[in-house]
């Protein structure tokens, strides 16, 4: 399995990124990997809301199919991948002493067999890392006149 954590900070408080980011479809806004992104259920919010990525890294494109597992306002939303890339992810946020918002992305990830099983995890998790750090930069610019 891969795992991989990030973090960051950012300037606005736990509510204001929330409001930003419980929107799931602007997820496409600030993650450079995911291309586009359709809510599969009823609800477009909150444990159950199921979605469908479109995901790019490099020249492999795959659809993650994703259902929301922990929806906790202002503090943690919980996702379970269950396309070709299964796994679970977090988004935790919580309130620094300066009353901005750190930000920290958790995921665990496991990989098929024709993208290499255990060694592409070993492969893919210093890239994932690296683009996903490109992902809070990208979060953190939304917030940076805030």
């Amino acid at each position: 399995m891969a795992q991989i954590t990030i973090e960051t900070e950012l300037n606005a408080p736990p509510n204001a990124v929330w409001a930003d980011i419980s929107d799931l479809k602007s997820h496409v806004e600030w993650m450079h990997d995911a291309r586009s992104i359709t809510i599969t259920s009823a609800q477009t919010h909150g444990v159950g809301t199921t979605f469908s990525c479109l995901t790019k890294v490099g020249p492999i494109r795959l659809t993650d199919q994703m259902e929301i597992t922990e929806w906790q306002e202002n503090q943690v939303m919980g996702v379970r991948h269950k396309g070709l890339v299964s796994g679970e992810g977090h988004f935790t946020l919580s309130t620094t002493e300066s009353h901005t918002t750190r930000f920290v992305w958790s995921e665990t990830l496991r990989f098929p067999w024709w993208l290499g099983a255990s060694l592409g995890e070993k492969i893919g998790q210093p890239i994932l890392r690296r683009i996903w750090k490109r992902n809070l930069e990208l979060l953190k610019a939304r917030f940076q006149s805030a």
